[in-house]
């Protein structure tokens, strides 16, 4: 028959037969509508942020460009350059001591100044609404200021209620609801307050060497393109190559998000792609049960005439309909992802959203979900093209010794390297996507191998006396056994649970367990020069003879060549790009600092006072390909300064204490003004006493930043529980997935199991005894599953937290007991509520189709 007549009765035959109903095919489509929903969700999600922060550019940065400076304003010739691009807004940034007027309580808060054109663009919205100069004006000698309402509710205030910054008394005037600027200015690590320049500059917070952030945002001329902007960034390092300023123009209003989240995107639609790759051995399974409640009709078809291609088309054709249909629920949720993730995130993350639907998103996960539905049904539908029609009518199922012709395998080979094709492609980071991709492999293979040696020692075990365990052994190994199922099943979902639980649990520990035990209680910033020796004497004692202060100077910096060479040309592995975005803290020392060991070099003399040397870490110098002799190029206070790398060290950054990535010989930085940075540690503290340091040391100096370590902590570990939740969430997808997997295998061997359990009860078992054996059937594939996965979750955990993170690692047993009983649940309760619907089957309809 020709192609031209055979397609279009393949397709007559397909949909006649579709005519009986989804029967057997929901776990088909709910595996490919939650990984089309979870892929396409994502992405859509993503692409949303991503657009939004591309089309709200100006007012995300504040300006169509903006200038930063650290430690100094712009000079005069500066400040006549960025004047004639346009209008400017000028703000300062810098963190601060807030306190109650009666001194009986005080905040770390992020300080932002403004002026009187700030802001551009965008609004600023309060409560209530008020005008520039009723918001920051003085009235009565105070001046102005609006407040998150995080730092009201944190020290007990109401609008009109007074705070001190510095020397001088703020009303806080109205609560800020949006602040249109506050994603470019990067992660808050306390509550904003914000304030007029002339505010700031009244409180006597910024001194010579203070820790400030100056900022200018320019609103350029309307009709200013992207590549107007990039020459008038070139133009600036060109005419100003000392200023040691950073450049960020509409089109990077907010980089660090963008990019982390693409990271998180990518790293969320991997785990999509698992859960889609989980459901695929679902897909597989529900294919196979299909043919194989269809053998007579195929066999039919055989007996008339029908060859085999036509017999694929036919059931081809009904399995990508059915698998249009899942497609289509799945990217029904993922168009609605991004209205979802706007109203759930509003509260917690300015994300700016631009709503919509994304057709390149759902065009992905669409592509995916096709090729994943061929690619696992391709594999049955060639078994039942290949078996002869006199094998359909005599065999139960298509579980038998027929294996499909090379090229059913050469394309399922073909489907699988396009998957992982596109799975690459579309990735932020291809090299870890290939590594994740790879680790999906592996878990694959690992998994079957397990699978294959629970049936080996099953089928070796010694013969036992109980009826019910020999029944549930030998049903272990038996031909069309649900051991390969079960385990590939679940033991995917498990493992990626299992290694994120211990890794988020390993980190908590660390975090909340180990690191206060070494830190120091408090770090003190901007103390100057002037009152170190008063602060010095104030602290200690204070802190009395326990107390251990540690001082050091401290310089802002930026990193602008490195032998030579412009960073900003240069590129870098990723681990460590880190070191040179934005501004680095240093300092000088004689002698080698403590908590650091030198490697490779050696340390300066304490009366150097040749060229400029740097001491750099020694990690952070292998990942940007740094070694001794080597130059590195920084800019401080507007100028630019180069040092040679004299020796490497290995710092301990996990102990908290007072560490740099460079540490520069003292001759360095003669006579530039700067502060002091310290620490305090006080092993036998109680919370009193801190309190009581923390007041004293606020008290008597305003402009001094204190930073209770415990408090940092504590913000940390609840990002971590955020960031934790959200992945498990995401995890919890590929779980599901495997839950389903399993729900439709164990639903495809009941025809199976019904037999079994017909001719049992003919020869006398009882119904007691045949659900102990099912039980414990389920028992051993669930231990055997959570073997697996404790070990290969315990190895992917013990590898992130040891070889990455360069922090100790622990077996966590409460993870090992919920993995365990969560198998068990699964497994038992999926199949006892499959086997107890087996065993009412009456005996008399079974046995007539034997």
């Amino acid at each position: 028959m020709p192609l031209s007549r055979l397609v279009p009765l393949a397709f007559r035959f397909a949909l006649r037969e579709l005519r009986g109903g989804l029967t057997g095919f929901y776990v088909f489509l709910a595996c490919i509508a939650l990984g089309t929903a979870a892929i396409g969700g994502v992405n859509a999600v993503s692409k949303s942020v991503t657009d939004g922060i591309d089309q709200e550019g100006q007012v995300i940065l504040g300006g169509d460009l903006r200038f930063e400076l650290v430690h100094r304003t712009a000079s005069d010739e500066e400040r006549a350059f960025l004047n004639s691009l346009g209008d400017v807004a000028v703000s300062a940034d810098m963190r601060s001591m807030a306190r109650l007027e009666d001194q009986s309580d005080q905040s770390l808060v992020e300080l932002k100044a403004v002026d009187g054109a700030y802001p551009l663009y965008g609004e600023l919205l309060t409560e209530p609404a008020l005008p520039r100069d009723a918001l920051f004006a003085p009235k009565d000698g105070v001046y102005g200021a609006a407040a998150q309402q995080i730092l009201l509710d944190r020290l007990n205030l109401e609008i009109g209620d007074s705070v001190r910054l510095g020397t001088t008394t703020f009303q806080i005037r109205a609560v800020i609801e949006r602040e249109p600027d506050a994603v470019s200015d990067g992660f808050a690590f306390a509550p904003r307050l914000l304030v007029s320049l002339d505010g700031l500059d009244a409180s006597g917070l910024v001194q010579p060497g203070s820790l400030v952030e100056y900022v200018y945002k320019i609103r350029t001329p309307q009709g200013t393109t992207p590549a107007d902007l990039t020459a008038i960034a070139e133009r600036a390092h060109n005419e100003f190559p000392a200023a040691g300023w950073s450049i960020r123009d509409r089109g990077r209003a907010a980089p660090s998000l963008s990019a982390n989240i693409e990271r998180f995107a990518q790293f969320l639609t991997l785990v999509g792609l698992t859960a889609l790759v989980t459901g695929g051995v679902g897909v597989a399974n529900a294919v196979r049960a299909f043919l194989d409640s269809k053998r007579t009709v195929i066999a039919t078809f055989k007996c008339l005439g029908a060859p085999g291609g036509f017999v694929t088309l036919v059931y081809l054709i009904q399995i990508l309909a059915i698998a249009l249909i899942g497609i289509a629920v799945g990217l029904v949720f993922a168009s609605a992802m991004p209205w979802i993730a706007a109203w759930a995130l509003a509260d917690y993350v300015p994300l700016p959203a631009n709503q919509g639907l994304y057709p390149g998103a759902l065009g992905l996960a669409t592509v995916f979900a096709l090729v994943t539905t061929l690619a696992f049904a391709i594999l049955p539908l060639g078994r039942a093209r290949d078996i002869a029609a006199t094998d359909l009518f005599r065999d139960q199922t298509f579980d038998g010794e027929h294996r499909p012709r090379l090229l059913y395998l050469a394309a399922a080979l073909a489907l699988i390297a396009i998957l992982v094709a596109l799975a690459i492609g579309a990735s932020y980071d291809r090299r870890i996507a290939a590594i994740f991709l790879a680790g999906i492999a592996f878990s694959f293979a690992v998994l079957r191998v397990v699978s294959l040696l629970v049936q080996a020692l099953a089928k070796r075990a010694p013969r036992v006396r109980s009826t019910s365990l020999r029944l549930a052994i030998g049903n272990i190994h038996r031909p069309g056994a649900l051991t390969p199922s079960v385990v590939l099943s679940l033991g995917l979902g498990l493992t990626l649970l299992v290694s994120l639980a211990l890794i988020d649990g390993n980190l908590r520990r660390q975090i909340a367990g180990n690191l206060p035990e070494r830190a120091p209680n408090f770090f003190f910033v901007d103390i100057q020069n002037n009152i170190i020796s008063d602060f010095t004497d104030l602290v200690t004692k204070t802190a009395g003879p326990g107390g251990v202060l540690q001082r050091v100077p401290m310089l802002r910096s930026r990193i602008v060549a490195l032998n030579g060479q412009d960073v900003a040309t240069m590129e870098l592995p990723a681990e460590g790009q880190w070191v040179l975005r934005g501004d680095r803290g240093i300092t000088y020392s004689r002698d080698v600092p403590e908590n650091s060991t030198l490697v490779d070099g050696e340390w300066w003399p304490e009366d150097y006072s040749g060229e400029p040397l740097v001491s750099f870490s020694a990690e952070e110098a292998g990942e940007i390909g740094l070694t001794i002799g080597d130059t590195v190029t920084i800019n401080v206070l507007g100028r630019n300064i180069t040092a040679r790398i004299a020796n490497l060290r290995q710092v301990q950054w996990e102990s908290l204490s007072i560490n740099f990535v460079m540490v520069f010989s003292p001759n360095t930085f003669a006579g530039a003004p700067h502060a002091w940075l310290a620490t305090l540690t006080m092993p036998d503290a109680t919370t009193a006493k801190e309190a009581d340091i923390l007041r004293e040391v606020t008290q008597a100096f305003p402009a001094v930043t204190s930073v209770r370590v415990k408090d940092a902590i504590d913000l940390v570990n609840d990002l971590i529980g955020q960031l934790a939740t959200a992945i498990r969430a995401a995890a919890a997808v590929a779980l599901i997935a495997s839950v389903l997997v399993l729900g439709g295998a164990l639903a495809a061997g009941n025809r199976a199991r019904v037999h079994d359990a017909v001719v049992l009860k003919m020869l006398g078992a009882t119904r007691k005894m045949l659900i102990g054996a099912f039980s414990l059937e389920y028992l051993i594939l669930g231990a055997a599953t959570a073997v697996f996965a404790l070990l290969a979750g315990g190895v992917a955990a013990w590898f992130v937290i040891t070889r990455i993170m360069n922090l100790p690692w622990e077996m966590l047993p409460g993870v090992a007991g919920g993995t365990l009983a969560t198998a068990l649940v699964l497994t038992v309760g999926f199949g006892l509520a499959g086997t107890w619907r087996v065993l009412g089957q009456k005996a008399a309809p079974v046995l007539r189709n034997l």
